[in-house]
């Protein structure tokens, strides 16, 4: 009989605090990317960098909810990788927006740390890095001293 090779989903990435993480990844995901896609195809000329790192702000977070949604441990793996890269991007963009505001004549998603999203885009990668860390430790099995 073939052996069984579906990933085993851990449930508790989207229930409890983790449904609403990820619920708020699917509106900033929506709203980064039909934003930016509006830009792109618009206004390129007048803020092409800031289109386009709000369009990589877009696909990030698609990543990082397709990875909580998807629950396995390797998915739970890659959402703590994109989530840290998101949380350098928002630090890396949010000052170089304050140091630099010249090079950006419209609003990234990530533009003065999220200010224009209320600041979202700054707490949702610290919210999701603290949720994924939580949820990986309650998923492995206590050590027992030898």
């Amino acid at each position: 009989m073939p052996e069984n090779t579906t990933r085993k989903r851990d449930p508790r990435l989207t229930s409890g605090p983790g449904r609403l993480i990820v619920w708020l990844y699917a509106v900033v995901t929506v709203g980064a990317i039909s934003r930016s896609a509006v830009q792109l195809s618009t206004n390129y000329d007048e803020a092409p960098l800031a289109y386009t790192l709000s369009a990589l702000a877009g696909l990030v977070y698609l990543v990082i909810l397709v990875a909580l949604v998807r629950g396995s441990e390797g998915a739970r793996r890659l959402a703590l990788v994109c989530c840290t890269a998101e949380l350098v991007g928002v630090l890396t963009v949010g000052t170089w927006t304050l140091a630099d505001p010249e090079r950006f004549p419209d609003q990234t998603v990530w533009s003065d740390y999220g200010m224009g999203y209320i600041f979202i885009p700054l707490l949702l990668p610290v919210t999701g890095l603290l949720w994924l860390r939580r949820s990986g430790r309650e998923s492995r099995p206590e050590s027992s001293p030898a």
